[in-house]
């Protein structure tokens, strides 16, 4: 997965057809500005609310702002940006367990030791399995 957060252009790459279409010059089929390359430090720190709006009229909001979240926090943890660590340790609280799970994945990326660290204060409150699992490294 790498830094990608939502699709992959590796199937239109490929795609032999597309090997002679052009750019549209359709208004509505050009990349919005606002969504070509933006830092994952902004787009883990949005809400839902923040979330709709950004990608209202994009593919991007179907697959909900948990799921967002969880492949934002795999990109971060792919990063081996040490100043995201804070970011995916605030996600630690969030309220699904996907999104506390892939936290976990990319703190432990990041900084393994921190990660160890966290561990022995989230894990005893921690409910839900594979969350603790993502901890212990048991999955």
């Amino acid at each position: 997965m790498g830094n990608r957060i939502y699709g992959c252009d590796d199937c239109t790459a490929v795609c032999p057809r597309n090997k002679f279409a052009s750019v549209s010059r359709e208004a509505k089929l050009q990349a919005r500005e606002d969504s070509e390359r933006p830092a994952l430090a902004d787009l883990v720190a949005l809400d839902d609310a923040q979330f709709r709006a950004l990608f209202a009229g994009s593919p991007v909001k179907r697959i909900g702002h948990s799921r967002f979240l969880r492949n934002v926090l795999i990109a971060i943890g792919n990063s081996d940006d040490l100043s995201l660590l804070p970011l995916a340790q605030a996600r630690l609280d969030a309220n699904d367990p996907l999104v506390r799970g892939a936290a976990i994945w990319a703190l432990r990326r990041l900084d393994p030791e921190q990660g160890e660290r966290l561990r022995l204060d989230y894990l005893p409150a921690e409910s839900d399995k594979s969350v603790q699992a993502e901890w212990t490294g048991d999955i």
